[in-house]
């Protein structure tokens, strides 16, 4: 890894898409986009960015769809705003990016955090979510359930939350060593081989840029206080 600071450029990576920046809900987003049809908007998880849906970039525009991966705030090339790291307004920003992208809906895919986005975008702007996948996010209800429920089951795979809520500590450990825990993370999250030498490089640079490891645990810190308040 690389002793200097990465720029948020650094995640501008080449590839058959295009990159630019959309405004949305007064907040500017970073897109990847590719292809032409309906559109279908992908929405990353922690601790990524825009380029965990490379394949899938790819693989839905051939299949004849309008394909758009964002940074979510506070990620890669987007803008780090010092709050709106509840879901209640990240909802609003996919909303508001579906419409900036001059369609009336799209169908939404979200990962993780992204995951979450598209059920709150679901419930909050029903007319604009045309059809919805979510990958490794249940329900908010459904989770907040299980965790009571299954202390050592859900509750325990749940509980590094708890360890995100002190105030710079946990910025300062992802960060540390060249984000080092964000190979750590990803590794226990992920099936065998996963990351691969590429992607734990990408991810951790990422995670390097100034304000995103402050950003990305703000959504942390609201989750956590909506599940267990």
């Amino acid at each position: 890894m690389e002793d200097t600071v990465p720029e948020p450029a650094s995640v501008l990576i080449d590839g058959p898409w295009r990159h630019r920046d959309v405004s949305a809900n007064g907040t500017r987003l970073h897109v990847a986009e590719l292809g032409r049809g309906p559109l279908v908007l992908l929405l990353h998880g922690f601790p990524q960015f825009w380029w965990a849906w490379r394949h899938q970039l790819t693989a839905l525009s051939a299949a004849g769809y309008r394909v758009v991966a964002p940074d979510l705030r506070g990620y890669g090339a987007s803008d780090k705003p010092p709050r709106g790291y509840d879901a209640f307004t990240l909802s609003d920003d996919v909303a508001g990016l579906i419409r900036a992208l001059g369609e009336q809906d799209a169908v939404i895919v979200g990962h993780d955090w992204g995951g979450l986005l598209g059920w709150t975008t679901a419930t909050r702007h029903p007319m604009v979510v045309r059809r919805l996948a979510v990958l490794a996010m249940p329900h908010p209800l459904r989770l907040r359930h299980q965790i009571a429920a299954d202390p050592r089951g859900q509750g325990a795979a749940s509980r590094y939350l708890a360890g995100f809520q002190l105030p710079w500590r946990p910025e300062r450990s992802l960060v540390a060593r060249d984000a080092l825990r964000v190979a750590v993370l990803l590794r226990a999250w992920g099936g065998p081989g996963y990351p691969d030498a590429e992607a734990e490089g990408r991810y951790r640079s990422a995670m390097r840029i100034p304000g995103v490891a402050h950003s990305s645990l703000e959504y942390h810190r609201w989750v956590f206080r909506s599940l267990f308040r």
